[in-house]
């Protein structure tokens, strides 16, 4: 790997982690957030679901745009807003404007991350070179995740819950400095050969209402008028996209990307898998402090060992094994894995002890760490060139459809046990454990299914993708 390829690298790895780190830092400060600002229980909620909304909604949009006016112009652009969202969030002095600025942010994340693995497709085309790079890049995606917990307590302790938005201002504006000299020019295909604007409508909208109405069925539960009303104006929605995309001259999502059984059958493993994990993350730090009793600060670092463990087997592991033993048969390995430690948590106690009843899980969680550089193989494996950036897009709408999918059904089920078991007569703990008992059966069954299809569906990768003329080497 050249230097210039690393420093491209680099800067990628850095904006994923700048990204995924704000999805994770505000869980702990939200108490903090609520007495500052004066937010109700219920618009608390916002300061993750605004980012998550707008987030997952413009990824599909913006990877495609990616393809059309070049990938790196989008990076540029999504880097420039994130930074300046957190400078507005930083400075956040109403509930109004904070939800604002994580809406902006989860903008900004959406543009920056659609087209991240389009260029690092395009960049690292020697497969042995191509796993390496998505083995770091995932190491980055993982930390970022756990970090965030750590961080979000250390700086909201420390200092206040403004310095976990602020913190982002120095990290983009070195980001977005470095990127213009080190990642590679790209002109892309042109707006005429993908302009298709009802599409871009139906689709965002769709996937926006849809997310929402999925994050609010905790509050408003599965037969309420709210979301069946809104689940069912979203499924339509996306319906018309799908039929629009059949016969527009220049469709948004060309439907040829889904006959690829690597592409359609990895976006729906991560999709359970996602579901099952980020459940898991959220859940198992619910219990820890609501069962265990455990403080923020130390949640956090009771979930450290498994961001070590996934991040030291995407960086040290995964590309050796991918090139020996492929893709697929890695991506069963790490589901094996992750399905072993989920059914671990099938049997938590009500008091558990953090070596014997918790740290299995954070070991073998270490299953993620194969899973999702494999995952990324194979969801990119067969796309064309002037497509890399539609399928990264893709790629990353189906992992934010799963988390919002995942925590919502996971946590509506926990809380509906928890619900009958103190009517039965059972004590706050008691409860709470059986129903955090219950989500980790669910993410055990996701779990199952997502190597069901692993096993019946994907295939190892023929060839690598073909990276343009213009991508073939970085500008430097």
């Amino acid at each position: 790997m050249t230097m210039s390829k690393r420093l491209a690298l680099a800067v990628l790895s850095a904006a994923t982690l700048m990204t995924i780190l704000d999805g994770s830092i505000v869980t702990v400060a939200m108490p903090a957030i609520q007495n500052d600002l004066g937010f109700t229980a219920a618009g608390l909620s916002w300061t993750v679901n605004a980012y998550l909304i707008a987030f997952g909604g413009l990824l599909l949009l913006a990877g495609r745009l990616g393809d059309l006016i070049g990938r790196k112009t989008m990076f540029l652009t999504g880097n420039v807003v994130f930074t300046l969202a957190s400078l507005l969030a930083g400075a956040a002095t109403t509930p109004g404007m904070l939800v604002a600025a994580r809406f902006l942010q989860g903008v900004g994340s959406a543009i920056a991350s659609s087209v991240v693995l389009g260029i690092l497709v395009t960049l690292f085309t020697e497969p042995r070179e191509r796993a390496k790079a998505i083995g770091i890049f995932s190491f980055t995606g993982a930390a970022g995740a756990s970090i965030g917990q750590v961080l979000g307590g250390v700086l909201t302790d420390a200092l206040n819950w403004h310095w976990i938005f602020l913190i982002n201002v120095p990290i983009g504006v070195v980001t977005v400095a470095l990127a213009i000299k080190a990642l590679p020019a790209d002109r892309g295909i042109g707006l005429a050969a993908g302009a298709d604007a009802l599409g871009a409508l139906l689709v965002t909208g769709g996937l926006m209402l849809g997310i929402y109405t999925v994050v609010k069925i905790e509050e408003h539960g599965w037969t309420s008028a709210h979301t069946l009303g809104l689940g069912a104006i979203a499924v339509a929605m996306l319906a018309a996209f799908v039929l629009r995309q059949q016969t527009a001259r220049t469709p948004l999502l060309p439907l040829r990307i889904f006959r690829s059984r690597n592409v359609s059958g990895a976006n729906l493993v991560q999709m359970l898998t996602l579901s099952a994990m980020f459940a898991f993350q959220i859940i198992v730090a619910l219990y820890m402090q609501k069962v265990l009793g455990y403080s923020a600060l130390a949640t956090g670092l009771a979930m450290l060992p498994a961001a070590v463990a996934i991040g030291g087997v995407s960086l040290f592991a995964s590309a050796r094994l991918i090139t020996r033993f492929g893709e697929r048969a890695v991506l069963v390995a790490g589901l094996v894995l992750l399905l072993a430690g989920m059914g671990w948590l099938t049997r938590l106690p009500v008091e558990a002890t953090y070596v014997v009843d918790l740290l299995p899980m954070m070991v073998l969680v270490a299953g993620g760490g194969l899973v999702l550089p494999a995952l990324a193989t194979l969801g990119m494996s067969d796309a064309e060139a002037g497509d890399a950036g539609l399928a990264s897009g893709l790629f990353n709408t189906t992992q934010q459809v799963g988390m919002a999918l995942g925590i919502a059904v996971l946590s509506t089920l926990a809380a509906s046990r928890t619900g009958s078991q103190v009517v039965s007569g059972a004590s706050e703990a008691e409860a709470l454990t059986s129903g955090y008992r219950l989500a980790f059966t669910v993410a055990a069954g996701l779990l199952a299914a997502a190597l069901v299809v692993t096993l019946t569906v994907l295939r190892r990768p023929a060839v690598a993708v073909a990276a343009p003329a213009e991508l073939a080497a970085p500008a430097l």
